[in-house]
């Protein structure tokens, strides 16, 4: 029932107990090591032995949930008519197995002897006396660091070819550490998402990968800066709430549909130029994926524009605290006429240009042909992108009640 294994060489720990918390996960080692393990009369030393390769493996996870470090020796087979000779003419594979030792000492070992211990008297006292008396070594690790730690220099380095096609990248939460080969390896996705994030504006940005024609490069990026600078972020990210929770304050000021400056809320503007201004930021509702929003937004399953302004302006005329006509208002000034302004800019200054070779005139030829080619010259900014918003804009405006200095404009 809980896929433990059945024989000696194919035990292995319950998924359940991975899922556990580490109170129960110290209770399991403390079961296991009472029955197979034991330790040292002489020396701050448990070990246990084990036939299974995936009872080790996970022994030495569970282990380091608890922040103690293993280590494995591994014992080959004897040959039991060596081992026996006076009792075994012949072998059998059966009955002899390769062994693996799971090794904790030192600093590790006092404390396994604080969280885990035994359950039998005998043994718990044993580990306990040593803890006592002996006095237990940082773990001494080969990472290359300052004069506490031990460094393995490198002699030399080559590039072998991998024999499988694919490498898989595995997440661990919580401890973000995995047992490979017996050592525990931490995992490097903070590394890894730094490099796929800069390889996406290397490469999906590049010049080569980009459209040569007309406005293929407005995505290229000119500069790339090796450090974010807070302060130059659009004000948009700036005006963005970093607390956790609303003050009473706030809900009382919305009733009477105060302004949003009534109530001193923290945002991104209010870190800049500190040491908080790359850290802190709360939010008001947990999630537990980045990925868990709307995959797609209304406004790109509604067709017409006007058909996302009823969808914004039903949305105001729900909440108390919105006034509908303002909202309107606020998206013809700062939406709408904004971008009629500089189209119609833009088509008043426009240049001409040529179909087939790509020649561009100040003016159209009076013959209405390329002079390079002789192929057909066109507009590059047509009448449809400036009175595109037009409509829309009287429409809202009449419906809503808006100002009229709104409607003249």
């Amino acid at each position: 029932m809980l896929d433990a294994g059945i024989f000696a060489e194919t035990k292995r720990v319950p998924q359940c107990v991975f899922n556990a918390p580490k109170p129960i996960i110290a209770a399991y080692l403390r079961g296991y090591f009472s029955g197979d393990g034991s330790a040292d009369a002489r020396s701050l030393k448990v070990h246990a032995t084990t036939v299974s390769r995936e009872l080790k493996e996970d022994l030495l996870a569970l282990l380091s949930r608890l922040g103690i470090m293993a280590r494995i020796t591994t014992t080959e087979p004897v040959a039991l008519s060596k081992k026996f000779p006076d009792f075994y003419d012949e072998d059998h594979p059966a009955e002899s197995a390769r062994s693996y030792t799971v090794k904790i000492s030192s600093q590790d070992a006092a404390t396994f002897a604080e969280q885990v211990g035994f359950h039998l008297t005998r043994k718990d006292a044993q580990l306990q006396t040593q803890a006592e008396l002996v006095t237990a070594r940082q773990r001494r690790m080969f990472d290359g660091s300052s004069g506490e730690y031990l460094v393995d220099p490198v002699d030399s380095m080559e590039y072998a070819e991998a024999e499988t096609a694919y490498t898989y990248n595995l997440t661990v939460a919580d401890t973000h550490s995995l047992i490979v080969n017996d050592m525990s390896e931490k995992q490097c996705d903070g590394d890894e998402d730094c490099v796929m994030l800069l390889m996406d504006g290397l490469l999906n940005f590049s010049r080569q990968f980009l459209p040569d024609k007309r406005g293929g490069r407005m995505d290229a990026p000119l500069v790339m800066s090796s450090r974010v600078d807070p302060t130059e972020i659009d004000d948009e990210a700036h005006n963005m709430d970093i607390v956790a929770s609303y003050p009473r304050e706030f809900y009382e000021a919305t009733r009477e549909m105060a302004d949003p400056e009534a109530v001193d809320i923290q945002t991104g503007e209010d870190t800049l130029d500190t040491v908080d201004q790359y850290h802190g930021f709360e939010h008001t509702h947990e999630s537990t994926s980045i990925h868990m929003g709307p995959s797609l937004s209304a406004y790109k399953t509604l067709d017409s524009m006007m058909d996302k302004m009823d969808a914004q302006l039903e949305l105001a005329r729900k909440l108390r605290a919105v006034d509908e006509t303002d909202v309107a208002e606020r998206v013809i000034e700062y939406h709408f006429l904004p971008d009629l302004i500089g189209n119609l800019r833009a088509f008043s200054r426009q240049e001409t240009r040529c179909l087939d070779c790509g020649e561009t005139y100040r003016r159209m030829p009076l013959s209405g042909d390329c002079r390079e080619c002789g192929g057909q010259v066109n507009l590059t900014v047509h009448e449809g992108s400036v009175n595109k918003y037009i409509d829309t804009a009287i429409e809202v405006a009449e419906r809503f009640g808006c100002r009229e200095y709104t409607k003249q404009r």
